[in-house]
């Protein structure tokens, strides 16, 4: 057999086996090692709202900062509240006069009816409004503590170590009970959900390593799953005006995998790149 005729069947050969290392590293990457590009960066948030209303006298951060657990986030008017504490210092002081006075004299009301000289009714009237007073002062030593405690909150600190986020309060702004006024993406509670199909979660195992991929980014970082979710909506089993199930019809001959979402626990994030709630992920288990 002549070398011009050997040459083509070689080229042949060597072509099969390109393409079939491919097709092999294909198989390997979509069904040995489950993958997904519909991944997503997550994290907690922390909305903060006082707990005291008041017009709004600081507000030290600004939009996109980061602030640490314990940092002053705003404050409030303080005046209205240290009036009423010290209100109530005083109403204090003017009870526990009264009754001390009280006590004095139903300790001479005791004495003086063991001598004969005070009839029961008077001593049980002293009696009596020892009780009475008793129960103010301890009325008024709580009123104390609230008020001590509302002056505490007039200054609000941040809970978490994050990033204000969407920050529309401002200095003189008034603020209510409850009013969500800052919102704070907590920085140690990033993590990834992969959004996998179903027929990839028998190869999904806690604690797998993973690898993830940010648009936008080329580095790569390392994670594992932390758990995969055991339930979501079905869509089917909400009632109709009946109270029926209401099933929607399918008239496709292949039936789309549902995709069921797994948590991926972050362990290194490479320099440079930036961790942003709602991003899109590229998750890959296995590697």
């Amino acid at each position: 057999m002549s070398l011009s005729s050997v040459i083509p069947v070689l080229l042949t050969l060597g072509a099969v086996a390109v393409a079939a290392l491919f097709g092999w590293f294909a198989w390997d990457v979509y069904m040995g090692r489950p993958w997904t590009r519909d991944g997503m960066v997550r994290a907690y948030v922390v909305t903060v709202a006082p707990e005291i209303a008041g017009r709004i006298v600081k507000l030290p951060v600004a939009d996109n900062q980061m602030v640490h657990k314990g940092d002053v986030l705003f404050e409030i008017e303080p005046a209205d509240y240290q009036i009423a504490l010290d209100a109530a210092r005083a109403q204090v002081a003017r009870d526990q006069a009264a009754l001390d006075y009280a006590r004095a004299n139903e300790g001479r009301q005791a004495t003086l009816r063991g001598e004969g000289w005070v009839s029961k009714d008077v001593f049980q009237q002293s009696a009596s409004s020892l009780h009475q007073l008793q129960a103010a002062v301890a009325a008024d030593q709580t009123a104390v503590a609230k008020a001590e405690l509302n002056l505490s909150r007039v200054t609000v600190r941040s809970p978490v170590n994050g990033y204000v986020t969407n920050l529309l309060a401002q200095r003189g702004d008034y603020a209510n009970i409850g009013q969500n006024l800052v919102s704070l993406v907590d920085s140690d509670s990033f993590w990834v959900d992969g959004y996998f199909e179903e027929t990839s979660l028998g190869r999904i195992r806690d604690n797998d390593p993973t690898t993830i991929r940010l648009m936008g980014y080329s580095q790569l970082i390392r994670g594992y799953v932390g758990g995969v979710a055991r339930g979501i909506t079905v869509v089917n089993a909400q009632p109709g005006q009946g109270g029926l199930a209401s099933v929607n019809p399918i008239f496709t001959w292949v039936r789309l995998a549902q995709r069921i979402p797994v948590h991926i626990h972050i362990d290194q994030v490479p320099d440079g790149v930036r961790l942003v709630a709602g991003t899109t992920a590229s998750v890959e288990v296995g590697r």
